[in-house]
């Protein structure tokens, strides 16, 4: 494992990941939760966070984003930390619903049709967030080439990108932290 990794990974565990009863977004009761956003903003592993990604991303990739909150923190340092190696990428979110004023819409940020896009998100059990985005960024006229988690639990989304046809990658998984799957 590189340092980045395991600097990353060792924060997540002390920063990100709680012990108890908790009943996840997908309804699913789990033994343990992961707010990974609290490493993903730290200032001490942000580089090495979008490091990793950059390193685990398509090279014929042009944009990063996925649903707003999930995706925003990842891509936007993802695509700043690129910048300053040569790799521009766009950055968006998509809204979780239609704006109704302004430019309306549910795309915000810098997407291009034709852009070749990884959607990106925090933390998934099921896939869905990425899916729903995946579809709005089709649906906007840019191709999906990959979905990216910086934390898998283990859920459906390998099975669910599969069916969509998208290539489906995370930084960590449930066993990259030490939960087994019972411990889902």
């Amino acid at each position: 494992m590189s340092d980045a990794r395991e600097r990353v990974r060792e924060h997540l565990l002390e920063h990100s990941v709680r012990r108890g009863d908790f009943i996840l977004k997908s309804g699913r009761a789990s033994t343990w939760f992961i707010d990974s956003k609290k490493t993903i903003c730290a200032p001490e592993v942000m580089v090495d966070l979008a490091t990793l990604i950059l390193e685990r991303l398509p090279d014929d990739a042009t944009a990063i984003g996925g649903l707003t909150m999930g995706a925003d923190g990842a891509t936007f340092i993802t695509a700043g930390v690129g910048a300053t190696r040569g790799r521009n990428l766009n950055a968006f979110s998509v809204r979780k619903e239609v704006k109704d004023h302004g430019a309306g819409g549910r795309i915000a940020g810098v997407l291009v049709p034709g852009d070749r896009v990884v959607i990106t998100e925090d933390t998934v059990t099921r896939g869905t967030s990425l899916i729903e985005a995946a579809h709005v960024v089709r649906d906007y006229g840019a191709e999906v080439i990959m979905l990216f988690a910086v934390v898998d639990r283990g859920g459906t989304v390998s099975a669910m990108a599969a069916e969509e046809g998208i290539a489906f990658d995370a930084l960590f998984t449930s066993q990259d932290l030490g939960f087994t799957n019972e411990e889902m």
